[in-house]
């Protein structure tokens, strides 16, 4: 009787020792950006997969507006699961309210730059990261999926993927919100720039099968028209991608259930 318990028990020890060595790390970066002078915060979640030192795809997921480094692990706990399940390395830089450009009137606001390229470069150095295009994708909400689209369709040599969840992808109807002016002046007075920053006029850069496209939105979400209006023109010019309309608002609720499909 006391050999059959004894078994049982290293059966068990066993079964959550394997358990416990298949876990995603959480690491907490400060990345330096030699163009912005500054470091950077930066969350990554690390799959088993990548800590045994076998090469994996990774995940850039870019928060919105006010958010943070940490903004995605908030909305979606099981994010850390979800990573080694897939064998995703998800990096979440800290991109302030940069709207994820490079700023043309403040050079401490560089982050077109430093997603695409310093950062980039850093996971590549530090992680077992698949080192090509085909190996990573890029989304975001709101800003973040402005974020997503503006860098993969400029980006595409360095991004095979590129989405949005409740992505703000055409700023020109918003020209007194979330501080964009403070990053590429007032609209009224430079139209031009406020132009050739917005993902809408982007479309030129990419052709059919440059770039694999998955974007949603809430059908009570305030970006929902602009994003259906991405969708008509992605259709017009025979680009394939994914569109999805479901019912929801510009919400954590809504965010947690997207990224799912994402």
């Amino acid at each position: 009787m006391i050999n059959k318990i004894l078994k049982r028990l290293i059966v068990l020890a066993a079964i959550i020792s394997s358990t416990s060595a298949f876990a995603a790390r959480i690491d907490t970066l400060m990345v330096k950006s030699n163009k912005m002078d500054k470091y950077i915060e930066v969350v990554v979640i690390v799959p088993d997969k990548a800590i045994n030192k076998k090469e994996c795809p990774t995940l850039y997921l870019l928060h919105g507006y006010s958010g943070n480094a940490r903004t995605w692990i908030n909305i979606k706990p099981e994010l850390p699961q979800m990573a080694d399940k897939d064998g995703v390395i998800v990096v979440c830089p800290d991109g302030e309210n940069s709207w994820y450009w490079d700023s043309p009137i403040n050079p401490k606001s560089q982050f077109e730059t430093f997603v695409s390229k310093e950062l980039v470069e850093y996971i590549d150095t530090h992680y077992s990261s698949i080192k090509d295009r085909n190996g990573r994708a890029i989304t975001g909400l709101s800003m973040g999926g402005h974020g997503g689209l503006w860098l993969s369709i400029r980006h595409k040599d360095t991004f095979g993927a590129g989405g949005a969840t409740s992505g703000g992808v055409d700023i020109r109807p918003f020209p007194n919100n979330w501080k964009m002016k403070i990053q590429i002046g007032e609209m009224e007075t430079n139209k031009d720039v406020w132009n050739n920053h917005t993902v809408m006029t982007q479309l030129d850069k990419i052709s059919n099968g440059d770039l694999a496209i998955i974007f949603d939105c809430g059908t009570k979400d305030f970006f929902f028209d602009v994003n259906k209006i991405l969708h008509e023109e992605l259709l017009k010019r025979g680009i394939n991608h994914d569109f999805i309309a479901r019912p929801g608002v510009h919400n954590g609720e809504y965010w947690n259930n997207s990224i799912d499909y994402q």
